[in-house]
Parts: C-alpha cells; structure tokens; sequence
C-alpha cells in the first residue's frame, strides 16, 4: 500500500483543545466542527491531549477520513499519546491515520503559521 504524505504547507493543522477523552458522546462536537474543513482541505489533527478513546471515538475519526478522501483530501492525526496509539494500533488505524508531519504547535506553531501564512495567505491554523 503506497501512503502519501499531505505537504505540511497546504495542510491544516488543527489543534483538539481541550479534547482529552474521545469517546462517545463528545465526537459530535470535534465532527461538526471538523467536516467542513476536511472536505476543503488536507487537515492533521493534533491529539497530544487525547488519553482516552472509544468505539464513538474510533468512528468519529474514520468518518473525517472518510470525508477527507470523499473531497479529494488527506485527514492524519498526530502526537499520539501512547495509549491513544495503541487504541488505534489494535483497531488498524494507526498506520492509516497517524501523520508522518511532526506537529509541535508549543515548539513552532507560531512560526509555521507565520510562514504559512506569508506563502499561502489562505491557509491558517485553526486555534483551539
């Protein structure tokens, strides 16, 4: 199976928040919010937050994945905590969904954004 990796300048890096469980009852708010934005652009999705995940969890992200390949775009996830990797290492999504981009908004967010913003003025970071 041949993986393509979204280019980090025309992909959406979108933070959880304050997302620490995604678990059912809670994904409602994190695809409402994301839908329209995977099916407009490549997005990674920063999970550093995320301890906990669920079946509503598991089916909120292959539903955004799904969507994002619907629209002709990638959806990844990134800085997995250990246990959210091994969730989804045991259910076959972490080779599919886990991004190859480090995402360290606390280290270069700020810059990334700036330098996204000067080349491709239309792309932006979303906040929490």
């Amino acid at each position: 199976m041949r993986v393509a990796i979204p280019n980090p300048m025309r992909t959406k890096i979108v933070s959880g928040g304050e997302l620490t469980e995604l678990i059912r009852g809670n994904e409602e708010g994190l695809l409402a919010r994301l839908t329209p934005l995977v099916r407009r652009y490549s997005v990674t999705l920063d999970l550093s937050r995320v301890r906990r995940i669920d079946a509503g969890g598991i089916t909120a992200l292959v539903s955004l994945y799904e969507s994002a390949r619907e629209a002709g775009h990638s959806f990844t996830v990134a800085n997995l905590s250990p246990h959210a990797a091994e969730i989804l290492r045991l259910v076959g999504l972490k080779a599919i969904l886990q991004s190859h981009i480090a995402v360290r908004p606390s280290q270069f967010g700020m810059h990334l954004q700036q330098t996204v913003a000067r080349k491709y003025p239309s792309r932006l970071l979303i906040p929490a």
